[in-house]
């Protein structure tokens, strides 16, 4: 089901966002065009050094509820978010120098109330001068950058009969081979589809995977998901090229929230019940075989993505207990599983990871949901703190690092967070 709807702006913006290619690592060097940033592994070349006291906002914004991350792209910051007293989408612009915000466009959709919050929990993407949303309650849009126009947008649970999650629709959308946006949807034989980025019509829908909260990357030209039961490849053109069973359920929910991390040639996937799997993909008589290498069940992630520093996994664990919810950052070694160390109650569900620097230069950034920002010396001889301050109020969404600014959302405002660069 599609629908065409003129723009409702609340301004004209004076900066076009475009010239991205989200999904497959090519974009400009300072932008954050899509969850987990240019390559979404949550890393940056942007070298981060320690600072001293408190970190002060150098601007901030008042938004409505949203889990979903800011993206940064050509100096305009997105956001994306519910507006306040209505059963609505709505996509904003801000300038990133000052905050100014350039415009706002929304679109009315049905009345979800899940726990946690209403609003949406995707994280948009932004590719040549256009923005793809996915609602919490399904539906796909695309935005023109420069003023905010809504060019198409698809009602996917309608369209494919998929029933939505617990707490909604969650994925955030990656784009391939630069022409096609794809998106889990869990309907029957449409578990993935692919829309064309510019009419919204469907390319290509593949397997009958049931939805989970879970992003895709795009690794090894192939779409590496976690979906409701399996961890799964497909090509750009929707063939499945293996799957693993795979799963994380809660009460008999699906629960799986966790990006699937490539690295060291082995796909990663964890989910909050299971713990993390180490898979590596075998071609035997032209068929890719996933081959499990480790697997280590005391490693649940909830919603957190890990991050690759060397040969070391760095991932924040924990259980869904809403009466004691605790969570741990571990530092892992990635062709065992090993735990080498751990740090115990770093945050009550989640705490954001980054990577930042260049190759053996890094630093780790961590946001926890209390809102304190950490920076970290990923040393795999113990945790090593080489700065903190309180950021923000209460967030699960992730930051985004761009020419030195950290852009993050709590429950209430958008902010801008300059950090000590070098």
């Amino acid at each position: 089901m599609m629908r065409y709807l003129p723009a409702q702006t609340l301004g004209i913006a004076a900066l076009i966002a475009g010239g991205v290619l989200a999904g497959c690592g090519l974009c400009a060097g300072a932008d954050w065009p899509q969850f987990l940033g240019p390559n979404r592994d949550n890393s940056t070349p942007e070298k981060v050094q320690p600072w001293k006291g408190e970190l002060k906002a150098l601007w901030r914004q008042p938004l409505g509820p949203a889990h979903s991350s800011p993206v940064v792209v050509q100096g305009v910051v997105y956001a994306f978010y519910e507006p306040a007293g209505k059963n609505a989408d709505a996509l904003a612009a801000f300038e990133a120098r000052t905050g100014k915000r350039l415009w706002e466009n929304s679109y009315e959709r049905a009345e979800f109330k899940p726990l946690f919050g209403a609003g949406p929990r995707s994280t948009p993407l932004v590719h040549q001068g256009r923005i793809y949303t996915y609602g919490g309650t399904g539906i796909l849009a695309c935005w023109k950058a420069q003023d905010g126009s809504l060019l198409w947008k698809v009602d996917t649970l309608a369209e494919f009969q998929a029933r939505n999650l617990f707490f909604g629709v969650s994925t955030s959308p990656i784009l391939v081979e630069g022409d096609k946006v794809v998106v889990m949807v869990g309907g029957p034989q449409a578990g993935i589809v692919a829309f064309d980025a510019r009419t919204g019509q469907t390319v290509w829908k593949a397997t009958q995977e049931p939805a989970s909260y879970a992003s895709p990357i795009f690794a090894r030209q192939q779409l590496i998901f976690l979906g409701g039961s399996h961890l799964l490849g497909l090509s750009p053109q929707g063939q499945l090229l293996w799957k693993f069973p795979w799963e994380g359920r809660v009460g008999g929910l699906v629960e799986s929230s966790t990006t699937p991390v490539w690295t060291h040639d082995l796909v990663i996937g964890s989910t909050v019940t299971s713990g993390t799997v180490a898979l590596r993909l075998n071609n035997k008589e032209k068929q890719i075989q996933p081959e499990k290498v480790w697997e280590n069940k005391h490693l649940t992630c909830y919603f957190s993505t890990p991050v690759v520093v060397g040969d070391y996994l760095y991932m924040i664990n924990g259980a869904a207990s809403l009466l004691n919810p605790s969570i741990t950052l571990r530092c892992v070694e990635v062709k065992s599983g090993k735990i080498v160390w751990e740090r115990k109650d770093v945050g009550r569900y989640h705490a954001a990871l980054l990577r930042c620097g260049p190759p053996g230069e890094e630093h780790l950034l961590m946001l926890d949901d209390n809102g304190h920002l950490i920076l970290l010396a990923p040393d795999p001889k113990g945790y090593k703190e080489l700065a903190r301050s309180k950021v923000c109020g209460p967030t699960w969404a992730h930051p985004a690092l761009v020419d030195g600014r950290l852009y993050l959302r709590d429950e209430q405002e958008l902010l801008c967070i300059p950090l000590s660069l070098h």
